[in-house]
This record gives structure tokens, sequence and C-alpha cells, in this order.
């Protein structure tokens, strides 16, 4: 019957019982689940992980502009590693850092998620945050 049509038999489901066969043209078909599945894969979004660097002397003004990308980064999906890092002496102070993450923390808990709590890392404190869904 395909032969007559001049099309093609193709075997749509070899899985199933019993396997499931149509006359049609092949290269159409082949070109439509080509189409399906780039179309499938433009809708499908990627986590990136972005980061925020902070000191722990940062004024507030500075503070608020790196909490505005990181509320940015989060809103379109991305994780956030949120690092201070310290420089000389202020590695004696290490608290100085955890109390910024938790201040970053607290202004994003609307929009994120800890993945990674506060962590210190040789002299840098890293934090991971995930958006919430």
């Amino acid at each position: 019957m395909a032969d007559e049509q001049d099309l093609d038999l193709v075997e749509v489901a070899p899985n199933s019982k019993p396997p499931v066969c149509r006359i049609l043209d092949y290269g159409k078909y082949k070109y439509e689940q080509s189409k399906r599945a780039k179309m499938a894969r433009k809708k499908h979004h990627f986590m990136h992980l972005k980061e925020v660097k902070l000191r722990p002397k940062i004024e507030d003004h500075d503070f608020q502009f790196k909490l505005d990308h990181a509320r940015k980064f989060l809103v379109s999906g991305n994780k956030v590693k949120v690092t201070v890092f310290f420089r000389g002496r202020e590695i004696t102070h290490a608290e100085f850092g955890k109390k910024l993450l938790e201040r970053m923390l607290g202004e994003l808990e609307d929009v994120a998620t800890v993945e990674r709590p506060p962590i210190l890392e040789g002299r840098n404190m890293v934090m991971v945050m995930i958006p919430k869904h």
C-alpha cells in the first residue's frame, strides 16, 4: 500500500503490543520530529550559577546595589553564590561576614532559599541561594 501511494511504511511505536506502523512521508516525519525537539529545547531553562562578591566593610548603598543584582538573578531563575572575601586581618572577625550574609538572606527570603549555608572556605565565606518556586 505504501509503494502504491509513493510513501514510506514507518514504525512509530515499536514498543507497543502490537507494534504500530503508519504510511507517511518519512522525510517530512523526521523534519517535524526535529522541529518539536527544537521547540522543547527552546522552552527549557538552564539554571546558571551567578556570583555576587562582597567585602565585610561594605557601605549600605553598595550592599543595596549588590542585593538588587542578586534579586534580579534569583527572579530570572538562577542560583546565586554570595561570597564575602576577607583581606589581611579582616579574617579574625569572620562574624562580620556571617552577619552580612544573614542580612542578605533576610532581604531575599521572599524570593530565595538557602541551598548551602554560610561556610568559611579559606579567606572567603560562601553561601549559595536558589530561587523559590
